[in-house]
């Protein structure tokens, strides 16, 4: 008989659920986003986010169960998110979570976020017909997370979506996490929030680095090899732009695009000069050389086999 479980998430600024069945099939999935809420402020802002999940998470969850053909009484558990996260909007989908879960008298799953991020890479790779093994180097790079897991099976005798996991930490941010330094390079060049999509198509018409240029050096990290750092990259942006006040004009022109509440790509690319262009790619290019050279490197130690799973 088949499993169908609710998933719960309101981590940070989205409320979700989905209903999933024998860990492998995702009858539904909904998301409602905050993005329009918090883009004035140029990030997340954790009073607003709570109130938004406790006007979005009934109908959300309502959704949900719509979307499957299901009723609240074919549930078999209910699964939550209990960390990590802002603990405000945390709150509110645990509460909720509770309150179903011993209404219908059904189990209650406290679900750890950064675990969730490595089994949606198991739920798309059964969705696609592939099987995954373990063990596996798994890349978290997640809002304010970034982060390499080596992912083990508690039984090897099993497949990977039969046992449970065990994971052990090989390395982490030591400061701004990957999106965060997309988002703050993004608001330093005026080109809105969030900043990764915008900054990500922007660079792709980036030409390559030339001489005098903006031009980002590998990070170095003292002690641990695996661990990132991208705070640098951020300070050398502003400092640049410090450097060169003939941007402003740009700059002010995009915010003023912004105004007008024109925030795609190919509204804000007119306004951005090739040099603008030119740090993005470089930008976008030195963060993404970190995020894969450090993760290959860690899945080619011995006794280890490659899984790079991204997330976010």
């Amino acid at each position: 008989m088949s499993a169908r479980i609710l998933g719960i998430e309101s981590s940070c600024d989205e409320t979700a659920a989905a209903v999933v069945e024998d860990g492998r099939r995702i009858l539904s999935n909904v998301v409602a986003s905050q993005v329009d809420i918090h883009r004035k402020y140029g990030g997340v802002v954790p009073e607003l986010a709570s109130r938004e999940h406790l006007r979005s998470i009934v109908p959300v969850v309502r959704e949900a169960l719509q979307s499957a053909g299901l009723r609240f009484a074919d549930l078999d558990a209910v699964g939550v998110t209990s960390g990590p996260g802002l603990v405000g909007a945390l709150l509110v989908g645990v509460t909720y979570g509770k309150a179903l879960a011993f209404s219908l008298g059904k189990p209650l799953i406290a679900v750890n976020h950064l675990e969730g991020h490595v089994r949606s890479v198991f739920l798309e790779a059964y969705r696609a017909g592939q099987e995954l093994s373990l063990p596996a180097v798994c890349l978290i790079v997640s809002g304010g997370h970034t982060v390499l897991y080596e992912v083990t099976g508690a039984d090897a005798a099993k497949p990977a979506a039969d046992t449970l996991f065990r994971y052990r930490r090989i390395g982490q941010t030591r400061d701004d996490a990957a999106g965060e330094a997309y988002d703050k390079v993004a608001r330093l060049l005026a080109l809105g929030y969030p900043g990764g999509p915008v900054i990500d198509q922007l660079a792709a018409s980036g030409r390559a680095p030339t001489e005098g240029g903006v031009r980002f050096g590998a990070t170095k990290v003292k002690g641990n090899a695996y661990d990132f750092s991208f705070s640098g990259i951020k300070t050398a942006a502003l400092y640049y732009l410090r450097a060169h006040p003939e941007w402003e004009p740009e700059i002010a022109a995009r915010l003023e695009a912004l105004a007008r509440g024109e925030r795609k790509a190919a509204q804000l690319l007119p306004l951005s000069s090739p040099d603008t262009l030119e740090l993005l790619a470089s930008f976008q290019r030195t963060v993404v050389a970190e995020l894969v050279g450090r993760t290959l490197r860690a899945a080619e130690e011995p006794g280890r086999v490659p899984c790079w799973c991204p997330a976010g």
